[in-house]
This record gives C-alpha cells, sequence and structure tokens, in this order.
C-alpha cells in the first residue's frame, strides 16, 4: 500500500486523565476509499481516539500522521484543515438556523461583504441532493427529523471537503430504512474515494458496509480483522471472552399484577391502551417508531398528562400527571434519552446515584450524606460501573457506565415497577448482557419490568409477554414462546380493525 492510498495513521497513541488512562498504545490506519469499523466496548476508548482526531484532546504520546507526514491536531480548525470531519451521536446543529445556514455555518460565502445567501442555498442543495436528502436549505433543522439531521450532517461534512469522515453510532436512533438509505450514501462516498472511520454497537451493520475492523478494549487495540469476521469472534476480540448467550432471560412465575393500566388516552396520541405486568415478569412492548410507546409509558409515569382511564399499582389508584405520585407508589422510568432526561450530566456518579433517594434521606432539612455515600457505593461495586471514582462527573462515562447509573438510581429506591425505555440503545453487546442479567435479577426479586425497545430481538429475547402497539394502540399481545418477529411485524404495521382480527386469530390456535 503506497502512502497516496493511505489517509490517515494512528501510532501508539496514549492519552491519560486523573486516575485513568483512556489509551494506552492504539494503533488504527484508514485507507483511501474505505470503511474501518471501530470496535470496542463502551469505555474501551473510542471516544477519546475519535476526540484527538476532532481537535478536542491531544495525546500524551505516540503520533498521528495524515498523508504520510506527522500532524499535530490541536483545535478543531487543525482537524478541518486536514480534511477530518467528525459526526457525532449527539448532533452539532443549532436549531433555529436554516439548514443551509448550518452547513456553512463559520464559513458562509460572501460577496462586498455580506452573506451571499443566494450562492449559500444553491450550494447547499448540491449538497443536499449528493446525499440524496429531499429538504429545502432554507428548512428550519428544529422542523426535521433524525434521519434527516443525520443527513445534514454529512451534507456539512462534505462542505468541508472532508477526505475523512469519523461517524459515532450513526444509526443508533435510526429505522431499518433509514439504515439502508444512509448505508447508500456511505457506499457512494466511499466509492468517492471518501475514508470512514464507523463506529457501531450493532455487529450485523459490520459486515454489511465494513472493510476492516479494528478492535479496542481496555484502552489498548487487541487486533484487525476483515470486517467477515464472525460475530463471536467480534464478541471475544471485544470484552476478552466469549458470550454464549445474547438475551440470558431466566424466566419465573409471574405473581400477582404490580402494574394495571386501564383504558389510559391521551385524545390525538394513544388510544384505550389497557395491559398489566405481574411481579417477576418482564413485558416487551414493540412497535414502530410513532406508534405511542414512549408517549404511553410517560403518562404512566406522571411525566405528561393524559384525559382517560386509570393507572393502579398494587391496587391503589395513582393520581394522573403526577411523577412524586408515581415514585412514591414504586414506579421507576429509564427514559429513552437518558443524558437529557435521565441523569444530571455536570454532577457526580453519587450525586447521580442519590437522585431519586434523597428526599427520603433528608430529616430536618438536613441530607444524610454519609448514608447517600455508602449505598452508591455499594450500588455503583454491584453494578460494575467502571469509573475512576464516585465524584467523578457522569457526563465523562461512557454510554453503558451512565445507563448503569440510570438504572442505579432506581435500585437504591427499591422500585417496584421499573419502565425501562430503549435500555440498550447506544450500548457495547458486553454491557448489554449486564443490563439484561440486571433485569433478571430484579424480577428474581418480585419486581416487575416493562420494557419498550426497538431491537426486535432484544424484546423477543428479553420478554415474557409481548405487546404491540400500532397507532396509539394495542394491537396485540403475544406469549413469549410464540412471539417471532414476522407476528409483531404483522401488528405492529396493522390498522385497529385488523389488530382486532389477527389477534382474535391467535386466540383461536
Amino acid at each position: 500500500m503506497s502512502s497516496v492510498d493511505e489517509l490517515l495513521r494512528i501510532e501508539g497513541i496514549r492519552k491519560t486523565f486523573p486516575g485513568v488512562v483512556a489509551l494506552d498504545g492504539v494503533d488504527f490506519d484508514l485507507r483511501q476509499g474505505e470503511v474501518h469499523v471501530l470496535l470496542g466496548e463502551n469505555g474501551a476508548g473510542k471516544s477519546t481516539l475519535i476526540k484527538m482526531l476532532s481537535g478536542a484532546y491531544t495525546p500524551d504520546a505516540g503520533r498521528i500522521l495524515a498523508g504520510g507526514e506527522e500532524v499535530r491536531i490541536h483545535g478543531a480548525q487543525d482537524s478541518e484543515r486536514l480534511g477530518i470531519a467528525t459526526i457525532y451521536q449527539e448532533f452539532n446543529l443549532v436549531p433555529d438556523l436554516t439548514v443551509a445556514e448550518n452547513i456553512f455555518l463559520g464559513r458562509q460565502p460572501r460577496r462586498f461583504g455580506m452573506i451571499d445567501r443566494k450562492r449559500m442555498e444553491a450550494e447547499a442543495a448540491v449538497l443536499l441532493e449528493r446525499v440524496g436528502v429531499n429538504v429545502s436549505p432554507r428548512a428550519r433543522v428544529r422542523e426535521l427529523g433524525i434521519a434527516w439531521l443525520q443527513m445534514v450532517e454529512i451534507a456539512k461534512a462534505l462542505s468541508l471537503d472532508a477526505r475523512v469522515l469519523i461517524m459515532d453510532e450513526p444509526t443508533a436512533v435510526l429505522t431499518s430504512e433509514e439504515v439502508e438509505k444512509l448505508f447508500g450514501i456511505v457506499r457512494r462516498l466511499r466509492e468517492d474515494g471518501v475514508g470512514i472511520v464507523f463506529i457501531t454497537h450493532h455487529l450485523e451493520e459490520i459486515a454489511a458496509l465494513g472493510d476492516r475492523v479494528t478492535v479496542i478494549r481496555d484502552g489498548k487495540s487487541v487486533g484487525q480483522v476483515p470486517a467477515s469476521t464472525p460475530e463471536d469472534e467480534l464478541v471475544r476480540l471485544m470484552v476478552g471472552r466469549s458470550i454464549e448467550q445474547q438475551y440470558p432471560r431466566e424466566r419465573a412465575e409471574a405473581g400477582a399484577a404490580l402494574l394495571s393500566v386501564e383504558g389510559l388516552t391521551r385524545d390525538g396520541v394513544f388510544h384505550d391502551v389497557s395491559f398489566e405486568v405481574r411481579a417477576g415478569e418482564v413485558v416487551g412492548v414493540a412497535g414502530l417508531v410513532g406508534a405511542g410507546r414512549t408517549e404511553v409509558v410517560r403518562a404512566v409515569f406522571g411525566a405528561d398528562p393524559y384525559d382517560r382511564g386509570a393507572v393502579r399499582v398494587g391496587g391503589e389508584r395513582l393520581r394522573g400527571y403526577d411523577v412524586s405520585a408515581a415514585m412514591a407508589a414504586g414506579i421507576g422510568l429509564v427514559p429513552e434519552d437518558r443524558k437529557g432526561q435521565g441523569l444530571v450530566l455536570d454532577q457526580s456518579v453519587e450525586e447521580n446515584l442519590g437522585l431519586v433517594t434523597m428526599r427520603a434521606a433528608t430529616r430536618g432539612g438536613v441530607v444524610d450524606l454519609k448514608g447517600q455515600h455508602v449505598a452508591a457505593a455499594r450500588i455503583a461495586e454491584q453494578l460494575g460501573v467502571r469509573m475512576a471514582g464516585l465524584g467523578q462527573q457522569v457526563r465523562t462515562l461512557s454510554g453503558g457506565n451512565q445507563q448503569k447509573v440510570v438504572i442505579g438510581k432506581w435500585l437504591l429506591a427499591d422500585t417496584k415497577v421499573l419502565i425501562l425505555d430503549e435500555p440498550t440503545r447506544g450500548i457495547d453487546v458486553g454491557a448489554k448482557v449486564e443490563i439484561y442479567q440486571l433485569i433478571n435479577e430484579l424480577t428474581a426479586a418480585g419486581a416487575a419490568v416493562l420494557m419498550i425497545s426497538s431491537d426486535l430481538p432484544e424484546v423477543l429475547g428479553m420478554s415474557d409477554r409481548v405487546l404491540v402497539m400500532a397507532q396509539g394502540r394495542i394491537a396485540g399481545e403475544l406469549p413469549a414462546g410464540q412471539a417471532t418477529q414476522d407476528s409483531v411485524m404483522a401488528l405492529a404495521v396493522s390498522t385497529p380493525t385488523q389488530a382486532t382480527t389477527a389477534v382474535e386469530g391467535h386466540r383461536g390456535h
């Protein structure tokens, strides 16, 4: 391979933070016109590595070479000058600006000292067409869905004439159709000679899109293999051990109903939703994006209002639109947006773990800080949270460890009914199994779990029963032993009339 073919090379990169060795001798290279997958568990060091390439961090040791020459990247401008563009999981877009304004933010074309809006929008239109997006350059970014935002970020990267495109979990919040469209764009960019660093936790995407894979474990690069490498071997490289069972559900006999939802209705959003979750049971909720799943569980938790119906815990009816009442009754919610709704990012691990129990630990206006510290230390050890210490700022943890903290605060509150909304989104395979084992421990102790997931194999593998929502209604219920991807999807795409017929047909078997 000639140096012309090689866009980027990293040799022996090391980076430390107080009490933590984030990277310890990582090697990586990227060739022209390839998709090189960067694979590793949460906390392995992937984010630290890409932040070095984007200029957010500088290495303590090692070398970065671009086009065969050693370079120093001290900030975003250095990264852009080298033709490196990064698309993070959290989009770097300004909601109130237009698509064109976001694409050329800080680099707007000018004429006679004024922004040449006509030229800017024309150039934006060309870029949007290149990535296959049928959206107006004048549209406000806040009006766009997640998939469109992803495409705008790619168009923005292309406007920088990027030769290296880093994509951090780009498919985490996309539907299967949107993923295929994104893959088509990535393949076209590869044909144009762009080198793409692709970070994903979805192992099935690797063979479909990648050329090579570099695996990072505990801050070290432990192997470089072809993208066609079997998933079992990729998992072994990632976690240092084989994972024999991907969905290790340990089913127990269900007890009495802990959560009962009766005729819950919010006009225009969801209608006549009824179900129950029993002690020791995991009930999965499947459905397409927009089916109303998240809206229902937020109403159950008291975060959003509803117009009619009832929510009962242990037979006692809860006041609607009252989070405090739901928490007092023993309901906990792990939201799909863990960073925006589940954590206080600027606070420590200890403070986040104690958020739910702080009121109970307060006497005469004074918080029992010692008791809170002991409890936080116990639960952090039980969950295996990887951290420098309880005082570490929670925003600096990996996604999987952040999710453990979100769940941990509810465990400290002795939650009876735990609602999990997309519990493993953006989490690697090793951390997923740890979350699944935690679910087993909860149900073995007599708790009830209601789990929403867009990962259909996860729903089928971890649920005792599956509820399927379509168009704001419960389209059907399937026992675990009879639920298949085909039967769930048939209900998920059904109209209310078709759903009734399908459920009756199922009950007749």
